[in-house]
């Protein structure tokens, strides 16, 4: 499965979003800018990709979903 990635800047903090566009499952990460990492399953529906259009998300890569989700990136 190849999994979608979207993230938002807040400027306090990001989401970035792991998103499996078969069954709308997904992963959510919130970084704090104290580096903490709220992370989240998500259950979405099939408006989400108008939901990120309307909220301002943009596609975010794999790499960088995963360098948070491990905590490694800054």
């Amino acid at each position: 499965m190849i999994h979608e990635y979207f993230k938002k800047d807040f400027g306090d903090f990001k989401i970035i979003v792991q998103l499996n566009p078969k069954t709308f499952e997904g992963v959510e990460l919130t970084v704090h800018l104290n580096k903490e990492i709220e992370k989240r399953q998500m259950q979405f529906d099939a408006e989400i990709y108008d939901d990120f259009k309307e909220d301002n998300f943009i596609k975010a890569s794999p790499l960088e979903f995963n360098l948070y989700l491990n905590g490694i990136s800054d």
